[in-house]
């Protein structure tokens, strides 16, 4: 799974210019679904038959967009100015580097020098509209040639294994869910029918997730996740969320979600049946697809899987490669114990 996270990593996918991804895993999983549509929002939607047949019951998702850039404006001198798609902490974004529009003109953020700075703007975090991408431009006109308003632009990142297991990549959340949900797809003799959705614009609202909830109709969903750790230092013990190396996450509830209870029960049974670590968020934070379904035409269950990610939503996110391997026996796993019940 391991080279499959990192091919899924490489592509770019911030959030309505999700189709490199979602292009990719079409073309991956088709032929071993027996349903496959794209959905007006974008969303790939499959559906692949198993051992017991329930139809549409149970509905596995993950996302496919990553937070990034939107250019709103570019300078006289060829400077473009541009605002977050997603929850970017803009402390982050100051000398990356980015791919912008479908040239993937390389760029970096930009800021006045720091021999330049005053002694009250040196304690300060710079504001947003302080920062700009430089692409190199020495004119508007030349900046223009390159690329157009309304053009996304992604961090360029590598993905790299480092240190006692572990990977640094962009986009581990959510291209870790994509990753489980493919080779479920590609790997597994399924033990009930499932549905699986690989949604849009979870970043922005998860606006995708909504309208597959109403689509497909399910009774069940399993949102597969990365989650917020915050295992470093100078965090205070209680608002450490989850840590690296603990096994995956199997959350009681974030801000935008409080779990079916009996699933989250049987979630955690089987990881303690199967001898698979897991741990709980010890501070709420953060929400996923599932607020959305849960929400969607008569309701839904919902339950999620998570694997812990340091540094999320940022260019050099950092995962252990142990959890992600539990993260995905684990959903195996839940998914017989699920077809036993239903």
């Amino acid at each position: 799974m391991l080279n499959t996270v990192k091919t899924l990593c490489a592509l770019p996918g911030v959030s309505s210019w999700e189709d490199r991804v979602r292009s990719y895993l079409k073309e991956a999983c088709a032929p071993y679904v027996q349903g496959c549509r794209v959905d007006p929002m974008g969303n790939l939607i499959l559906f692949k038959k198993g051992k017991k047949s329930t139809g549409s019951t149970l509905l596995l998702t993950a996302h496919m967009d990553e937070v990034g850039i939107i250019i709103k404006s570019v300078t006289p001198e060829g400077y473009l100015k541009f605002a977050p798609i997603g929850g970017v902490d803009r402390r982050v974004l100051i000398g990356k580097r980015f791919r912008v529009g479908p040239k993937e003109v390389p760029g970096v953020v930009g800021l006045k020098a720091y021999h330049m700075v005053s002694a009250e703007e040196e304690k300060k975090t710079p504001k947003l509209e302080d920062l700009y991408l430089d692409i190199g431009a020495s004119s508007r006109q030349e900046a223009l040639e390159k690329v157009a308003l309304g053009d996304v632009g992604v961090f360029e990142s590598d993905c790299l294994e480092f240190g006692s297991g572990m990977l640094k990549a962009k986009a581990l959340d959510d291209r870790v869910g994509c990753a489980v949900l493919l080779k479920l797809i590609r790997e597994e003799e399924l033990p009930m029918d499932c549905t699986f959705a690989f949604t849009v614009q979870e970043e922005v609202g998860t606006r995708g997730a909504f309208g597959v909830g109403f689509s497909c109709a399910p009774q069940i969903a399993l949102v597969v996740e990365g989650t917020c750790a915050a295992d470093i230092p100078k965090v205070a013990p209680h608002r450490r969320v989850c840590a690296l190396g603990k096994g995956p996450v199997i959350p009681m509830m974030d801000r935008g979600t409080l779990y079916d209870r009996e699933l989250f029960e049987l979630l955690r049974a089987t990881a303690v049946e199967n001898g698979i670590p897991w741990q709980c968020k010890e501070f709420v934070a953060g929400s996923n697809d599932a607020s959305a379904l849960q929400r969607s035409g008569a309701g839904v269950r919902v339950c999620a899987l998570a694997a812990p990610v340091r540094y999320i939503h940022t260019p050099s996110s950092v995962a252990c490669i142990r959890d992600l391997e539990d993260l995905y026996r684990l959903t195996v796993r839940f998914l017989a114990a699920l077809a036993a019940r239903y």
